[in-house]
């Protein structure tokens, strides 16, 4: 993906500010060609942002053809799901420059075609932006938040095309702060150079809170979003340069003139972008010990996507496909090592000790292998499948045939990295993998790597074959832990534990007074007994549901449960033979007699 990177933000007039922090040229949008008669110029509008309405114009010109078809995107990319975007464009309407109606079609979902005048044209319509999600824009009357994908068309097969737009922000708010840059001369106008950097630059706009700048190897680094709440923000300001001063030593450099933290407000979920992360943001989270490890754990992680994904990416993610969606079976190295480093991260910022750096990943192999899914998807599969499986595995799948790459992914991070630094006398590690990754593909052949070449670059610092670790990503084979572990003075135990009291396998839910069924684990006693998700309980042992975990708390694992419930508006009566439920919690401890190699590689990957 094409980086042109500068921070714009503005003041409480919504004017420029902070220009003397680069020495830039900008040359008006109308004067640049690029090689390229076609002009293309949106403006954004919210008068009335109760109404969760965009008003969106583009005005074009210059482009050949009896018709033109415009496109909006179906998803976003960092976030690998279809959104289904274009059913939120309402009121598309096209003119020419002297305000006479030109005609258009819609020809599928997602694509208009307009007849070409030739001349300038005028397209409006607006967008609803009434979801607080991190991949949906949204708009109310203290901020507005915009998904480029979600926003702004494109012309069929001209991605390469820059454009301008210009924001015009509710007349009560003060900020407007975006990755794009600054058209000079024309206030609140911004510049993309192509559509993969437009829809790459999420806006946020409103009443903002901003943080102290910091410095990282000289390049500003900003935090600005909505309502961040009350926190200690010295303390998380230097918490965070150290994160970025960490992650950024791995890789040797910073590719980036400026970044960016915009908070769009509490919530869940993030998304990378090349100089900037949208984030869900609540500020008072930090105030609990285990809450500000949950945010710089999450923050951490969506820093390193900028190197991990948007620069260091597999083949497949380049150029994007924003018709349907772009599929890899690399998304463990995507998404699974950067999970795998914003522990590592942590560790070395300081922030974290060793004993939560082994939580962290003793939490990913419960939550792999206490799932049937390991049984039947490949982490590979699991890579591929994500557009129809979710990130972290098919909810609606009651068998739950499949695993997320979030839980595996780190911990087969871990076996390659121990496998590297033993190999090499710990004198190589996963370090040295993305290091090279970063300036044989991102820089010199500016593009992405295949399978193969992930293969090559490994080997080649291992100097052994890795096949042995990859079956762990191509097959469902059983992963030896233990042999891998060893390599760094570590061992982890094993075997399945029983654990205390009744177990059904019923994850529930308060819907409006009602008890809902969230999941049944398969093969569990309610499993066994009948009862699938989605189902409503109505009564268990004749006493009301509400009461229903109180009520399996007290009994024993030999006993039996009467449960009365819904089922697709069924009414049906059960009866669930409580047991116990088993499973692995993989504790994980130094050896007692280390050898020399081994204490070496254990202290330099805690360092």
């Amino acid at each position: 993906m094409k980086i042109f990177d500068l921070f714009f933000l503005k003041n409480k007039t919504i004017m420029p500010t902070f220009h003397q922090l680069f020495t830039l040229i900008f040359i008006s949008f109308w004067g640049i060609t690029s090689g390229f008669s076609q002009k293309l110029a949106f403006t954004v509008a919210m008068e009335e942002p109760a109404s969760h309405l965009f008003q969106v114009e583009l005005k074009c010109e210059g482009f050949k053809g009896e018709k033109i078809d415009f496109k909006m995107p179906v998803w976003s990319p960092g976030y690998y799901q279809k959104m289904n975007y274009p059913k939120n464009l309402q009121n598309f309407k096209v003119m020419d420059a002297k305000g006479k109606k030109v005609n258009w079609s819609k020809k599928n979902n997602s694509t208009w075609e307009v007849e070409n005048t030739g001349k300038e044209l005028r397209i409006s319509y607006s967008i609803l932006a009434d979801r607080k999600f991190v991949a949906n824009s949204y708009l109310d009357e203290e901020r507005g938040y915009i998904v480029p994908t979600s926003v702004f068309l494109y012309p069929a097969n001209q991605l390469n095309l820059s454009s301008t737009i210009t924001l015009q922000p509710f007349s009560k708010w003060n900020k407007i702060a975006t990755g794009l840059d600054e058209v000079k001369g024309k206030p609140n106008t911004f510049y993309a150079p192509d559509y993969d950097v437009l829809y790459d630059s999420p806006i946020l706009m409103g009443n903002l809170d901003e943080l102290p700048v910091f410095y990282v190897k000289g390049i500003p680094h900003r935090f600005i979003g909505y309502k961040l709440g009350e926190f200690d923000r010295v303390q998380f300001v230097n918490d965070l340069k150290n994160i970025i001063e960490k992650a950024s030593d791995i890789i040797g450099e910073i590719p980036y003139q400026h970044y960016t933290f915009l908070g769009i407000g509490p919530g869940q979920g993030g998304i990378e972008h090349a100089n900037s992360t949208a984030i869900s943001f609540d500020g008072a989270a930090l105030n609990a010990p285990e809450g500000r490890i949950r945010v710089l754990n999450f923050l951490a992680h969506e820093y390193f996507h900028h190197y991990n994904v948007k620069r260091i990416r597999p083949v497949e993610l380049g150029p994007f496909d924003y018709d349907n969606g772009n599929r890899t079976k690399l998304l463990w190295i995507s998404e699974g090592l950067t999970v795998y480093y914003e522990y590592l991260i942590l560790k070395r910022a300081g922030i974290t000790d060793e004993q939560q750096l082994l939580q962290s990943l003793r939490n990913n192999m419960r939550a792999f292998e206490n799932k049937p899914g390991r049984l039947y998807q490949s982490l590979a599969e699991a890579s591929y499948e994500t557009w129809s499986d979710g990130p972290f595995g098919r909810t609606d799948d009651e068998v739950n045939k499949t695993i997320s790459y979030y839980d595996k992914g780190p911990v087969v991070g871990m076996l390659l990295d121990f496998k590297i630094r033993h190999e090499t006398q710990n004198k190589k590690s996963l370090d040295d993998v993305m290091k090279v990754l970063y300036q044989q593909f991102y820089r010199q052949k500016k593009r992405g790597f295949t399978d193969d070449e992930f293969k090559a670059v490994c080997e080649k610092i291992v100097t052994k074959p890795i096949d042995d670790i990859l079956a762990y990503v191509s097959t469902v084979q059983e992963i030896d832990y233990q042999k891998y572990l060893n390599y760094a003075g570590l061992e982890v135990d094993t075997t399945t534990q029983i654990l205390p009291g009744a177990w059904t396998g019923i994850s529930t839910r308060m819907r409006n007074d009602s008890v809902g069924v969230t999941n049944v684990e398969w093969q569990s006693p309610a499993w066994n007994a009948g009862i699938r998700r989605q189902a409503i309980l109505l009564n268990a042992d004749s006493k009301p549901a509400q009461q229903f975990n109180e009520i399996v708390s007290q009994k024993k694992p030999s006993e039996t449960l009467s449960v009365v419930y819904l089922q697709n508006n069924e009414k049906k009566i059960t009866v669930i033979q409580l047991a116990t439920k088993r499973e692995k919690s993989f504790p994980i401890r130094r050896v007692s007699n280390p050898t020399t190699l081994q204490s070496e590689i254990y202290n330099a990957w805690v360092k």
